[in-house]
C-alpha cells in the first residue's frame, strides 16, 4: 500500500462520517441510560464495553509493529499516547463502572468493533508505514508543543468529568443524578467535550489524515449522544440547570 493510497481510503472514510452525522443526530444510540432490547441481543454493559473498545489498541499497535518504517521517539510516542487512553478506555473505566446487571446491544458492540479497526487501521498503518516518525526536535516544535496541550487539556477534561460521573453512584445504589463540578456548571457533556479536544490534539502532534479523520469521526460519534444525554437530562430532572448546554459552553 502506498500513503496515497492510504489517504484516498482515509478521505472515504471521512466522508462516511460526514454524511452518517445527520442520521446519527435523529437516532439515540441504545446503550447506557438509552438502552433499548428492540435492537436485537444484548450482552452484560462491561464485557460489551471492553469487547468493543480493545481492538483499537490491537489493530493500531498490529498495524504499528508490523509497518517497515524505521520507529523513532516520536513513533513511540504517538502510539504510546493511543495505548494509554485505550487502556484507560477499554478497560479501566468499564471496570470502575456501577452498571450491574445493565445491558448492551450486540449490534453496537459489531458496529463499534468495525468503527475501532478502521481508525486503528488506517492510524497505524501510517504511523508503521509511512509518517509520524520525526527525530528528537520534533519534541519541542511548536506543533508538537501546541498539539501536546490541546490533549493533554482534553484527557484533564475527560478524566475528571467521567470521576464526577462515576462518584454519583454509590455502591448498591441505581438511579441517575444531576452531575455537578467542573465543566458540568457550563456543559452536560464534558466527558465528550475532554475526548473530542484529546484527539484534536493527537491531530495537531502527528499531523496526518488518518490522524484528522479520527479527530473528525470523534466529533461524528460524540456529538449525538451529547445532544441525547443533555437532552434526557432536560426530561429527567425538572431542576435541571438550563444555562448548561449540551456540549461546548455557551455555544451548543
Amino acid at each position: 500500500m502506498t500513503l496515497e493510497t492510504l489517504n484516498i481510503i482515509t478521505a472515504i472514510w471521512i466522508g462516511i462520517g460526514l454524511i452518517s452525522l445527520p442520521v446519527l443526530l435523529n437516532v439515540t444510540q441504545p446503550y447506557g441510560r438509552h438502552t433499548s432490547g428492540k435492537w436485537g441481543p444484548m450482552i452484560d454493559n462491561r464485557l460489551g464495553w471492553i469487547i468493543q473498545e480493545a481492538p483499537s489498541l490491537i489493530f493500531l499497535s498490529f498495524f504499528f509493529f508490523t509497518g517497515p518504517l524505521l520507529k523513532t521517539h516520536t513513533s513511540y510516542f504517538f502510539w504510546g499516547l493511543w495505548v494509554a487512553h485505550y487502556i484507560y478506555r477499554s478497560f479501566i473505566f468499564p471496570l470502575r463502572t456501577k452498571t450491574t446487571g445493565k445491558k448492551i446491544p450486540l449490534l453496537i458492540v459489531a458496529s463499534a468493533i468495525g468503527f475501532n479497526f478502521m481508525n486503528g487501521f488506517t492510524n497505524g498503518t501510517y504511523l508503521g508505514s509511512f509518517g509520524g516518525n520525526h527525530d528528537d526536535s520534533y519534541f519541542t516544535s511548536p506543533r508538537f508543543i501546541i498539539g501536546i496541550i490541546v490533549f493533554i487539556t482534553g484527557v484533564v477534561i475527560n478524566h475528571q468529568s467521567d470521576n464526577i460521573l462515576l462518584s454519583l453512584r454509590k455502591p448498591g445504589e441505581t438511579g441517575y443524578k444531576i452531575p455537578q463540578g467542573g465543566l458540568f456548571k457550563y456543559i452536560s457533556g464534558p466527558n465528550f467535550f475532554g475526548e473530542m479536544i484529546e484527539w484534536a490534539g493527537f491531530a495537531i502532534m502527528v499531523w496526518s489524515l488518518p490522524a484528522l479523520g479520527f479527530a473528525i469521526w470523534t466529533i461524528v460519534n460524540l456529538t449525538p449522544r451529547a445532544l441525547d444525554h443533555h437532552k434526557w437530562y432536560l426530561s429527567k430532572f425538572p431542576d435541571y440547570p438550563k444555562e448548561r448546554k449540551a456540549l461546548v459552553p455557551f455555544i451548543l
